[in-house]
């Protein structure tokens, strides 16, 4: 016998008034959540109610209907119906769509309703306002329709413009979302493929790598070089890739032989206008090494003096900085227009000491130019640097007449031998021919040997005069270091005093940007303008300093000797361990001077264990277990933000007993060697290829990106 199927019998739908509904107690939503009551009336206002409101009929005692409906199921529908009746867009007794429901359970059909609804695919809404787009809808007019940001417009388009193919593994959850937001970054279908087929060989999917290796063919936009020749690349049209879910320094310049190009240039052209000016040569280059111009001379020029206009017009401006600074001495505060004409002030009066350096002819047809970049994109100009071979010769030593001959010219005559005579054991010599014989009544120069004896004695009388006198003995020496530290090839001093500049044979990228360098640089340019241009009147000038001038200049010269890097190749332990007492006594703060751990200098270059023990010992042991289970390159980025700010350091930059690692250290601080040592042994335990370097700016606050999960309904 066949047994009939059950119709089923769908709930009734009418239209009821708005006067004639009420909120039910059976609703099981009690948490808000999902669109705001605000924006669902403006969707319903704009689009009408696109979802009836299920409603059971309100009974009396007697179980018959009262003509009222009660809403277990539709809430906020009624909320935002109610919002636009106060709001008079909406008249009470609009009749609104309802479906009767009168059998089963209430509070089942409002849980059913929830439960049973399927989210939207993130993917859906996405290509959904792609579609939007393609019929003619504006970016803002999508952000206005739906109530969000035009910003997330942008984001949700951008992933719906990745490569189909990986749109289709994002469908099938085989991606996430973080990993299709990193693809977005370069828009090339066919580069987006091959890097998600590369990271299925690899142990590292994350996003952070995904972006890594879509941009390595590309250019920072805060390169030095894209800083430099921004307004170029732009003209020329080059390509610039943007992460719209990422802060990202303005992107990632993609056509790096036209940028290259374009700096190369630009560098020839800013190179050309100094040619001009007549120097012997112009040397041209994106950076130069830190310390490029040591051991050449450098020439001093003479700035070029202020007119009588300016003059005056600089004197008006001190008088008013006075004025203004007295007239508020005593304030609390300086109000703000007084503040901002300071400041104008004080831009105008560097101006006028920042004068053009006028050079001679003579000299600049000697010196050079180096030409390059700064750190900030700017053009970086080092005029009057003189290399050895473009050195004037040096002219033959004179004794003015009517002066006695020292002991200089007497060694300078000696050293020329007679083309007439011999030398023999005893330093005196016979003449040739016919005449060996007969005594030379002529003045002849001092024997060699007679010479050698009586500067031996002067030299024993110079030590015990100079040890007498330390004001002199300090004079000397520091005449010896200048000579060597900012004359080329100057051997104007009789102390065998050996000061080296020493050149740095590895640098840390961009040592030459950092602030240090720029510190120690302008003191030296400072002090080569205070000293002669010519090391035989060094001397005399240094005569005329006083005490407090002379210790300044002699402690910079002592600071251009100190080595302290450790090299592989070249083992000092014992150099190395006197760095540390000189840090020691010096109280150094490396901290202090501007050196924070970041993933390009030390955080993404170490292993997990270095980076969880940095942050261990800069926050404690419960923050870094909070980020023990990271990927390394999500550790080294979340380690960077924890210790900005902390004085953390690795062991090479620590003084011994100073510092908030100084609890940390023991007895004694860890020499470069041993620190190597631990390195080893903690990436022995890691795997080898979690140390390479995690790509730039990972570390920044990520842009607003909306809920992917979330839609525009209820």
């Amino acid at each position: 016998m066949i047994k009939s199927v059950q119709k089923i019998q769908l709930s009734a739908s009418r239209d009821i008034p708005f006067s004639k509904l009420v909120l039910s107690q059976s609703n099981v939503r009690r948490i808000k959540a999902g669109v705001s009551i605000e924006e669902l009336a403006e969707d319903i206002a704009r689009r009408t109610l696109l979802q009836s409101i299920t409603v059971r009929p309100v009974v009396d005692d007697q179980g018959a209907e009262t003509g009222m409906f009660e809403i277990p199921a539709g809430g906020r529908r009624y909320r935002a119906l109610e919002l636009l009746v106060k709001q008079k867009r909406l008249a009470r007794n609009a009749m609104i769509p309802c479906v009767v429901r009168t059998d089963g359970i209430a509070e089942e059909d409002s849980l059913a309703e929830n439960v049973q609804r399927a989210p939207l695919h993130p993917l859906d809404q996405f290509r959904a306002f792609l579609l939007l787009r393609e019929k003619g809808n504006s970016e803002e007019e999508i952000a206005a329709a739906f109530f969000v940001s035009v910003a997330v417009v942008k984001q949700r388009l951008r992933l719906a413009s990745v490569s189909p193919q990986l749109l289709d593994v994002y469908a099938e959850d085989g991606m996430t979302l973080d990993q299709l937001m990193a693809f977005t970054v370069n828009p090339d279908h066919e580069r987006q493929e091959q890097v998600w087929n590369a990271i299925q060989r690899s142990y590292n999917k994350e996003a952070y790598q995904i972006r890594r290796l879509l941009t390595e063919d590309t250019v920072r936009a805060s390169d030095k070089r894209a800083l430099y020749a921004a307004e170029e690349y732009k003209a020329a049209g080059g390509p610039i890739m943007r992460d719209l879910f990422q802060c990202d320094d303005g992107g990632w310049l993609q056509d790096v032989p036209l940028l290259e190009r374009l700096v190369a240039e630009k560098l020839a052209r800013d190179a050309e206008s100094l040619r001009a000016e007549g120097w012997k040569w112009v040397e041209t280059a994106i950076d130069f090494p830190y310390g490029h111009t040591y051991g050449l001379r450098h020439l001093q020029g003479e700035r070029q003096p202020l007119s009588e206009e300016e003059a005056a017009a600089r004197e008006a401006l001190r008088n008013e900085a006075e004025q203004l600074e007295a007239a508020y001495s005593e304030a609390e505060e300086i109000p703000e227009e007084a503040d901002a004409r300071l400041a104008e002030i004080e831009a105008a009066l560097e101006a006028f000491e920042d004068r053009p350096v006028l050079y001679a002819p003579e000299e600049i047809a000697r010196a050079g130019v180096f030409v390059s970049i700064d750190g900030s994109g700017r053009l970086r100009v080092e005029r009057g640097y003189v290399r050895p071979e473009d050195e004037a010769p040096i002219e033959e030593l004179e004794t003015p007449q009517g002066e006695a001959e020292t002991t200089a010219t007497y060694a300078a005559r000696a050293e020329t031998p007679f083309s007439s005579s011999c030398e023999l054991d005893d330093g005196e010599s016979v003449r040739n021919g016919a005449a060996a014989d007969e005594e030379d009544e002529g003045m002849r120069p001092l024997p060699d040997k007679l010479l050698t004896e009586l500067t031996a004695y002067r030299t024993l009388a110079l030590r015990e005069a100079v040890g007498r006198d330390p004001a002199i003995a300090h004079l000397s020496a520091l005449h010896a270091m200048c000579l060597r530290l900012f004359y080329r090839y100057a051997v104007d001093t009789c102390l065998e005093i050996d000061a080296k500049n020493v050149a740095f044979g590895a640098q840390a990228p961009g040592l030459s940007d950092t602030p240090l360098a720029a510190k120690v640089d302008a003191r030296h340019l400072d002090w080569s303008q205070q000293l002669p241009a010519e090391p035989q009147d060094l001397w005399d000038v240094l005569t005329t300093f006083d005490a407090d001038t002379r210790q300044r200049l002699f402690a910079h010269c002592v600071s251009l000797t100190v080595n302290a890097v450790h090299e592989p190749w070249s083992r000092r332990p014992r150099a190395i361990a006197h760095a540390d007492r000189l840090a020691s006594t010096l109280a150094l703060d490396v901290a202090g001077t501007g050196w924070i751990p970041t993933v390009d200098n030390f955080l993404g270059r170490v292993t997990k264990a270095r980076i969880l023990q940095a942050v261990r010992e800069a926050k404690g042991a419960d923050v870094s277990r909070r980020i023990e289970a990271l990927k390394k390159g999500d550790m080294a980025r979340e380690a960077e933000t924890l210790l900005t700010g902390a004085g953390w350091l690795p062991e090479p930059l620590r003084t011994p007993g100073h510092g908030p690692q100084a609890s940390l250290e023991g007895s004694s601080h860890s020499a470069p060697e041993e620190a190597a040592a631990v390195e080893d042994g903690a990436a022995a335990e890691t795997d080898p290829a979690s140390d390479e370097i995690v790509a730039p700016d990972e570390d920044a606050e990520p842009a607003p990106v909306d809920d992917a999960q979330s839609i525009a309904a209820e």
